[in-house]
């Protein structure tokens, strides 16, 4: 037998607590639990930030500002460069083909297409917004914008 085996296995197991096995046991009567309140009650676990009743530090330091996180809408960001390489010219692009392309992961998020980049195929290119360079080099090539 080796050293490690016998160390590898001692301690893998902690042994259950057997409470209200009696005053010998140590954990007996009360069965570790104390006398009366709310502790006392299977169940009971305290709130996070609970303080005993009295005003929670949350509630006691000042709220300020605003954050618009919640309102905040994400695009999924596409450049004239990459319709250039990705499409044909006369192609119809969407977000289920700029999904097919793999420029957008998800077809049901907005889309913005900016102006980076060069554009000489006619596109008609259909996204939730453009910038407007990005228009204008659309334009430039012959395609056409349609704005959902």
């Amino acid at each position: 037998m080796r050293l490690d085996e016998i160390l590898q296995t001692a301690g893998r197991h902690k042994a259950r607590k057997r409470v209200g096995r009696g005053k010998g046991s140590g954990q007996g009567k009360t069965s570790g639990r104390g006398h009366r309140g709310f502790g006392q009650r299977s169940g009971s676990k305290m709130m996070f930030g609970f303080e005993g009743g009295q005003n929670p530090m949350l509630a006691r330091i000042p709220k300020r500002g605003f954050s618009n996180a919640d309102f905040r809408k994400e695009y999924q960001i596409v450049n004239v460069a990459s319709l250039q390489e990705r499409f044909e010219a006369g192609t119809r692009v969407d977000a289920q083909a700029l999904e097919v392309a793999r420029l957008i992961e998800d077809p049901a998020k907005p889309v913005k297409v900016l102006g980076r980049g060069d554009l000489s195929k006619k596109l008609t290119v259909v996204a939730q917004r453009f910038s407007a360079s990005a228009a204008e080099k659309i334009a430039a090539a012959g395609g056409s914008i349609e704005q959902v």
